[in-house]
């Protein structure tokens, strides 16, 4: 009897092994806990969230949904990853994006790589907070083309977003929850797990190659001063600058919110991280390749009274051109781009 109750015990114990490790492997292959959100890569500071949103499973979760939903624009076209792809760093392909009805947006959609760490956004740098870039996409004409209001009440229509909105803030899906459900998961979107990384912190001298390494020197050198405004562990100092890519632009850049002529044509540093992939570069993508735009450096560009005294002829041989691209290569993260956590 005894014998029989063991075998039984025995039994249920592996039925139970085989069900919790289905589980685990359903879980792991559907990448919903492929690996832990909010973790913050060596050399990289906290991220600070506003009071009131910090983060919690349940609003990223929100955020997700609400990021993906074509829901938020006026004819439910068009989500934020139609324009900010994941397998792109969360950019997009296009020189300007296509918005709802199709209509075509007016800036290059910019990656969405480390947004938790900027201290200001849009191109023109005229938003303070996360939260309140959200609205910027909703409201313009060739984006989402609809209001806050609008997107409200075809949100209350659903009832999960409604379950959703208590658990994640404890109150009914209105303005407040949708930007800050978007913002909690747009700043999970954290990279810092590239080739570079792994040479400058984990100590792998094998995870570049040597032409990425001399671009490195190359990079950080007085000769090219790319480090001076491509600073830091994101690459970035989020200073406005012209780069002479244009005598006269279109978009008056910076200017169009300060009215200052010295803004005219100055557009924020973008990151560097992920650069690869996020082509077509600069404010208006017209710059196709890494290599048009290593080109554009090297010839000191073209002359505007607010170029950059930092732009000038680099003199950099064909080769030193190769190294500099191998080494902004090495900034891409293949683990966050493939991240199942932040896929549909």
């Amino acid at each position: 009897m005894r014998r029989g109750l063991r075998s039984i015990y025995i039994v249920i114990f592996l039925f139970g092994a085989l069900i919790i490790y289905s589980c685990k492997k359903e879980m792991t292959n559907s990448g919903f806990i492929q690996m832990p959100l909010m973790q913050i890569p060596e050399g990289f500071p906290p991220i600070s969230f506003p009071e009131g949103n910090e983060y919690t499973y349940q609003r990223w979760a929100l955020g997700k949904r609400l990021f993906y939903d074509p829901i938020m624009s006026r004819q439910n076209t068009v989500s934020c990853a139609s324009c900010h792809i994941a397998q792109k760093a969360f950019s997009d392909t296009l020189a300007f994006s296509f918005g709802d009805n199709h209509l075509i947006g007016t800036s290059n959609a910019p990656t969405l790589t480390n947004i938790a760490y900027h201290p200001y956004y849009t191109r023109a740098g005229g938003v303070p907070t996360l939260e309140m870039q959200v609205l910027v996409p909703i409201q313009e004409h060739n984006e989402f083309n609809t209001n806050i209001l609008d997107i409200v009440d075809k949100l209350k229509k659903d009832s999960f977003y409604a379950q959703q909105a208590r658990a994640a803030y404890n109150r009914e899906i209105d303005a407040f929850v949708i930007t800050r459900a978007l913002s909690n998961f747009e700043r999970s979107l954290i990279s810092g797990n590239a080739d570079y990384d792994n040479y400058i912190f984990q100590n792998k001298k094998t995870a570049m190659s040597e032409n990425a390494i001399r671009g490195i020197a190359l990079f950080n050198s007085a000769r090219t001063n790319c480090s001076k405004c491509h600073s830091g562990f994101n690459f970035t100092n989020y200073s406005f600058e012209n780069n002479g890519i244009y005598s006269n632009s279109a978009d008056s850049g910076r200017m169009r919110l300060t009215k200052d002529e010295s803004d005219r044509d100055k557009y924020k540093v973008p990151t560097l991280r992920n650069v690869a992939l996020t082509a077509p570069y600069m404010h208006d993508g017209s710059y196709k390749t890494l290599e048009a735009v290593i080109a554009n450096y090297n010839s000191g560009g073209i002359i505007h009274k607010n170029k950059s005294e930092l732009i000038k002829p680099l003199g950099l041989s064909s080769e030193e051109e190769k190294d500099l691209i191998a080494f902004l290569k090495a900034l891409t993260d293949n683990t966050f781009i493939n991240n199942q956590n932040f896929k549909k």
